[in-house]
């Protein structure tokens, strides 16, 4: 079977987040089917940039789009939004004479890639899957209080009925998203929730060394007699990094590390803030390549994982990082309202109130209270749920089912 996936965003180990669509197509190309990933030369989600062209990344054919460069959220990215749906479209028929696809899916958390996914699979007799990232309008209504009446979002809400109303598979990775659209027209047999994963590969052996600087610092905190809490991910407002801070500031009598590892648009400030509240006992460092996460989280007692308090949550969650936490046998600490809780469901960790540094620091206070042989069990709880349900060789199969009983149940 020939697999078109269409995800401006998509990335690779090298190239950096995003990681799901790579994952996905390697299991398919491992499957022994063909995957063409069609993606752009440029996604802020990256930590470096591919050239324009055809690229094999094992066994996965990558045609990377022309995009211009942009910085934060606004015309620059729309431009670049623009551009590269432009260009898939205009090569359509190329696409569709040269590659022949059976399954087209429309994948780049903004819906608009689904008019052209459309007129590819209407020209190739193919499959048309929708993948859910966010939920787009809602999310930049929710999260950055974009006016719903703003020609963006005008445009997302028309994108997003188009897809529920055309597509004949849509898989979502937030589970409880059934209400919202059916109100927006989906016929819900059509709906298959696929979260996020990990890949059992990224597990196996040794682990990559750590960066010196992150091991030393980890070392020190050893040789000092403190516990470890860390984090590994990204830093924006929707991670509540500030949460973890102003709990560092009540726990300063503990003797205790806090080891925050990433990137992002509040770096700099967060960093600030560590300097000016004077928390000496916590650490930022640059980001870690993904083959050294599974060290660096086998060095912490705690993982921290984070939300704002945001209704768009009610929908449920799906974040990556915490996928990686649970694998590592790491006990959790997550502060989160949701519509779904891994930690809470498969009893890896405790889940505290969002946006509250005092939840967060009684949190941590409760875990290493703990004796070491509970937290361990705890840990291997989330391992063996993760192994369950979010391995990435389940998670492919999964998706090509609801894919197989489209193309057998289509006129």
């Amino acid at each position: 079977m020939n697999i078109l996936y269409l995800n401006h965003y998509a990335g690779s180990p090298a190239l950096g987040m995003e990681y799901r669509p790579y994952y996905l197509a390697r299991e398919w190309v491992r499957m022994g089917h063909r995957v063409r990933m069609v993606a752009a030369t440029f996604s802020h989600v990256r930590a470096q940039q591919p050239t324009p062209g055809r690229e094999l990344i094992d066994g996965i054919e990558y045609d990377w789009v022309p995009s211009p460069r942009y910085q934060g959220n606004g015309l620059g990215r729309v431009k670049n939004i623009a551009a590269f749906l432009g260009r898939v479209w205009s090569r359509a028929p190329a696409l569709v004479a040269e590659f022949k696809p059976d399954v087209v899916i429309a994948s780049s958390t903004y819906p608009m890639d689904i008019w052209v996914a459309r007129r590819i699979a209407r020209r190739a007799g193919a499959v048309l899957v929708f993948e859910v990232h966010d939920l787009w309008p809602l999310s930049p209504i929710e999260l950055s209080g974009m006016s719903p009446n703003h020609p963006f979002a005008l445009l997302c809400g028309w994108a997003e009925k188009t897809a529920y109303r055309e597509a004949d598979v849509v898989v979502s990775m937030l589970p409880k998203v059934h209400a919202h659209m059916a109100s927006r027209g989906l016929n819900l047999a059509k709906l298959h929730i696929v979260p996020n994963g990990i890949s059992p590969d990224d597990w196996q052996g040794e682990p990559a060394a750590l960066r010196p600087d992150v091991a030393a610092t980890l070392a020190t905190a050893r040789a000092a007699g403190h516990a470890v809490l860390g984090y590994a991910g990204s830093m924006g407002l929707p991670n509540a990094l500030d949460d973890l801070l102003g709990a560092a500031a009540l726990l300063r009598d503990l003797p205790l590390t806090i080891v925050m590892v990433g990137d992002g648009h509040e770096r700099e400030r967060l960093v600030q803030r560590i300097g000016t509240e004077q928390l000496v006992h916590v650490h930022r460092l640059p980001p870690i390549p993904k083959a050294q996460v599974p060290a660096f989280l086998a060095a912490v007692d705690i993982a921290y994982i984070g939300w704002q308090r945001v209704p768009i949550y009610r929908f449920g969650i799906a974040p990556n990082k915490l996928m990686d936490y649970m694998m590592a046998g790491c006990v959790v600490l997550h502060a989160v309202q949701a519509g779904n809780d891994p930690v809470a469901e498969s009893g890896c960790g405790l889940t505290v109130a969002p946006e509250s540094p005092a939840a967060v620091a009684a949190g941590v206070r409760r875990l290493l209270a703990l004796p070491a042989a509970l937290r361990r069990a705890m840990g291997e709880r989330g391992r063996a749920f993760v192994r369950a349900e979010h391995s990435y060789p389940v998670l492919a199969e999964r998706f090509l089912e609801a894919c197989a009983v489209a193309k057998g149940t289509r006129p």
